[in-house]
């Protein structure tokens, strides 16, 4: 009698072939919840600028120890965790962030400022790395619908922050910003069930993901190495532009259209979620015409709309500078998708 034939075993990486949605969409909420308490510092600026008089050049250091200790660290946290993955560290990095906020809250002096805003950045520094890496495990066939989901998630925080800074934080005065750790416990919470998945599930799509890419044909270093300092570059250049404005937007509605802080917080809400919307819609768009030129698009489409904002009403200033954003945003998945 013949042996019943057997199924045939799939191949391994099949593993990590399907996408996780609640994954995630559990990420994608943690980073909203991470670039919203983030956003919170650029957009008090008003307000910690009156408290403690501080100077125009003093809101630019602090805008560099945040951003040094957010980006700079990034890549080594990085480097550490394609290693050794931990997939518990985005809990502790929402924790830093919740006490940067408690201590930025009651700061008194210059110096406590830089110290709280190292604190939050070192908390986004943790995150990020970790958050990205899962996103892509959890994304399967789908990397440019994951990482859109994912970016549009901290784009859509970091345009809260402006609202939250306007209606609470401009409201309640500097103390109620430690209001926000709240946020940070909630990120923690549901950042440990996303390390739980990982540890229970993710490990073995790592492996498999892995085992495909010692599968496939390596490019040659000269190669790699080129587009890694080319997106670098660009990645530069992009954030360059979004930090400069998100930091001084405001002061520049203040200044030249006389809008009320609230009016300006109201502004840079419009901006970042334009720039929200941009990520969402870049990633699909990669996805169906080309990274390429989704890339080269943002790099041209901004420039003429740059140019003509100081020149402009206000509403069309706005429009301007809403839609630079747009196009600016669009690119962001793609590139972290390359």
């Amino acid at each position: 009698m013949s042996a019943t034939p057997q199924p045939a075993p799939q191949p391994s990486h099949a593993v990590g072939d399907s996408t996780v949605v609640q994954i995630i969409l559990a990420v994608a909420l943690g980073h909203l919840l991470n670039d919203l308490m983030q956003s919170l510092i650029p957009a008090a600026y008003p307000l910690l600028k009156d408290n403690l008089a501080l100077s125009f050049s003093q809101i630019g250091l602090i805008t560099f120890v945040f951003q040094g200790t957010a980006s700079v660290l990034q890549p080594l946290v990085g480097l550490y965790t394609d290693r050794r993955p931990l997939p518990y560290a985005m809990a502790a990095g929402m924790a830093s962030t919740g006490l940067g906020l408690v201590l930025l809250a009651r700061a008194d002096s210059f110096g406590m400022v830089l110290m709280s805003v190292a604190f939050i950045g070192l908390g986004s520094s943790i995150f990020h790395p970790e958050a990205s890496r899962i996103a892509r495990l959890a994304a399967g066939m789908r990397p440019g619908f994951a990482q859109s989901l994912f970016q549009v998630g901290g784009n859509a925080g970091s345009a809260l922050g402006p609202l939250a800074a306007a209606f609470v934080v401009m409201q309640r005065g500097q103390l109620s910003i430690e209001w926000f750790a709240a946020v940070a416990l909630a990120g923690m919470a549901l950042l440990w069930g996303v390390g739980r998945w990982y540890v229970a599930v993710g490990a073995a799509r790592a492996l498999a993901r892995k085992s495909r890419a010692h599968a496939a044909v390596p490019l040659p270093p000269a190669t790699v190495r080129f587009g890694m300092i080319l997106l670098i570059l660009l990645m530069l250049s992009k954030f360059v532009y979004s930090v400069s404005l998100s930091s001084y937007y405001t002061f520049y509605l203040i200044e030249q259209y006389g809008l009320s802080v609230g009016q300006s917080q109201l502004c840079l809400f419009i901006f970042l979620a334009s720039v929200a919307v941009g990520t969402m819609i870049g990633g699909p768009i990669g996805d169906r015409i080309g990274r390429r030129r989704v890339i080269l698009w943002s790099i041209l489409g901004i420039l003429p709309l740059t140019l003509t904002v100081p020149w402009l009403p206000l509403i069309p200033s706005v429009i301007a500078v809403s839609l630079a954003g747009l196009i600016l945003a669009s690119a962001f998945p793609a590139m972290v998708v390359y």
